[in-house]
């Protein structure tokens, strides 16, 4: 392997983890932790790259408000 590739692999590694640093779910009010049911509002998105921009984003140390 050339040193390029190696820096090319890094550059990639890093970029990767910022983006699943991203991930809100394990913040969240409706995360479970739970393996059968992640989440309980959207269960096939939890933990993914999708759940990035969640709209129903609650953090768990606040309590939801209905208009």
């Amino acid at each position: 392997m050339s040193l390029v590739t190696v820096g090319l692999a890094i550059k990639d590694g890093v970029a990767n983890a910022k983006r699943m640093h991203q991930i809100p779910c394990s913040h969240c009010q409706f995360f479970t932790n739970d393996y059968r049911l992640k989440c309980t509002i959207h269960p096939s998105v939890a933990n993914s790259e999708q759940a990035i921009n969640c709209r129903d984003y609650c953090p768990a140390n606040q309590s939801m408000t209905l208009n």
